[in-house]
């Protein structure tokens, strides 16, 4: 499999990219919306963790679909960008973010020689993201200074949600989207077609 990128796996990928970017802006507001309603029971900081996996899933699902080194970076980075051009409160800051998240999901297909992307490879991607990404939040966002109690819940519950979101529902997606014939000519559109042909013959 060659690793160079084709115009139209460039194409898709930033087409991923600013679809993700959009739909990433509308769940600042599901987020809030769900912290709002956690606040009087004290669980406030969970109010974003319990759906964080959405923000890594074009990641995920951009190196499923078109399986490149750089994918996964690349597709979270765009995604960023068009937050940031639609007027993101987290302004230019969400850049680093999107690159530290895109770097996550990265690192586990690099150990595969991107090579490997069967479920449990898109749910540790999704986890490795998980972990860098609420690393560089302690500080960044201040989170360092919450109750330890809080600091290893709202890991626990960001991990479950990326491993959920991100890997399991990206995948889904990605297979769907894949089922409809219009990824025929990406790598996930051709390796399901050689499963028909293997299970027909």
């Amino acid at each position: 499999m060659t690793k160079q990128w084709k115009l139209k796996e460039i194409v898709l990928m930033s087409i991923l990219g600013v679809v993700f970017g959009v739909i990433y802006l509308a769940f600042f507001l599901v987020g809030e919306g769900i912290r709002n309603i956690l606040a009087p029971l004290g669980l406030a900081p969970f109010g974003y963790e319990v759906i964080y996996g959405v923000w890594f899933i074009v990641a995920i699902m951009a190196a499923y679909i078109l399986r490149k080194p750089g994918v996964a970076f690349t597709a979270e980075v765009i995604a960023g960008v068009v937050e940031i051009l639609l007027g993101s409160a987290a302004g230019p800051g969400l850049l680093l973010s999107a690159a530290i998240q895109g770097a996550g999901a990265e690192l586990v297909f690099a150990l595969t020689g991107w090579k490997d992307y069967r479920l449990r490879v898109l749910v540790l991607s999704g986890i490795s993201t998980a972990v860098v990404s609420f690393a560089w939040h302690l500080y960044s966002a201040g989170m360092i200074a919450l109750a330890p109690w809080l600091i290893i819940s709202t890991l626990i519950v960001r991990i479950i949600s990326a491993a959920l979101i991100s890997g399991v529902l990206g995948k889904w997606l990605s297979d769907q989207l894949a089922k409809t014939g219009v990824l025929r000519g990406y790598a996930l559109g051709k390796d399901l077609q050689r499963k028909r042909k293997y299970e027909s013959a």
